[in-house]
């Protein structure tokens, strides 16, 4: 019952207390564990009741996510890759031939140090001429870019160093889409804030409005958002973007990913499949998607 409860009525948890509504959003599709593990106890029990109890949290999970094991049906449209790229990455230039394999028309990127930019521009010129970079992320694109310029999504009591938006205008064949490429803050779990995204929150916010003043209709947002696409704190995102894709695969830590904090999220468009690629030289994977315009 507690599951089936946190399943259906997570939106209702409180906030205010170590942010426990979005730390349990962000590990949402975990609790369907406790199904399988219910069952196997019900089974050495062979209780009828505990069976059909199970029907409920199945039933709730599946409602959330069942359609995200459903085959992708549809195809067209264009492909794009989001990567944190990581600042710590040994191989700039392998991991950028490593995210044309996918042969996307858009590339976000994040975490973009001065030593390795170069690497990155060098490897993707050929089939991406197009770009714009602005503090640690950017954005490589098949077609012109117009428009570009940096974003303040800044938090405050952050520096003016710290710089991690920017929005472009892309000439697609179609008609021309709004793209933005964003890192929010990082959350931390720990005493004595609990689950600590205010700062995060704070970032999405401003990076809402920045969308919400967008002058086109079609909108692509690639960004590491350092939370899921149920967590309540991206809910100002979603309200002007609310394509987002499954909640599968997720994305991080590359090692062991618990959770997709990489988001590719449209408006006036649908993002109609996504899936990681392997990993490169960073602790997060990349996620790519196709979108239809």
């Amino acid at each position: 019952m507690l599951v089936s409860l946190l399943l259906t009525c997570h939106p209702l948890l409180p906030n205010g207390i170590g942010r426990l509504g979005s730390l349990v959003q962000t590990f949402l599709p975990w609790l369907g564990l406790a199904v399988p593990v219910l069952l196997a106890l019900a089974v050495l029990r062979r209780s009828a009741v505990a069976l059909v109890a199970l029907s409920l949290p199945a039933a709730a999970w599946l409602g959330l996510f069942g359609g995200a094991l459903l085959p992708a049906t549809e195809s067209g449209g264009i492909t794009v890759v989001q990567h944190n790229a990581s600042d710590e990455n040994a191989d700039p230039a392998g991991t950028a031939r490593a995210l044309t394999e996918a042969r996307p028309d858009l590339i976000g990127l994040q975490e973009l140090t001065p030593p390795a930019l170069s690497a990155y521009a060098a490897a993707l010129a050929p089939d991406y001429p197009y770009h714009s970079v602005r503090g640690t992320v950017g954005l490589w694109s098949r077609y012109p870019l117009v428009d570009d310029r940096l974003l303040d999504i800044r938090p405050a009591g952050f520096g003016t160093d710290w710089n991690r938006a920017l929005r472009a205008t892309a000439r697609m064949p179609d008609g021309d889409v709004a793209v933005y490429v964003a890192h929010l803050p990082s959350v931390r779990l720990g005493l004595p804030d609990g689950f600590g995204s205010a700062r995060r929150d704070e970032s999405a916010r401003l990076l809402a409005s920045a969308v919400a003043a967008e002058r086109l209709d079609r909108v692509i947002l690639l960004g590491d958002l350092n939370g899921t696409v149920h967590d309540r704190g991206l809910a100002p995102l979603r309200a002007h973007l609310p394509s987002t894709g499954s909640a599968f695969p997720f994305s991080w830590p590359t090692a062991l990913p618990v959770a997709r904090i990489d988001q590719v999220m449209a408006g006036s468009a649908t993002v109609t499949d996504l899936w990681s690629l392997p990993p490169t030289g960073s602790d997060h994977l990349p996620i790519a998607a196709r979108i239809r315009l």
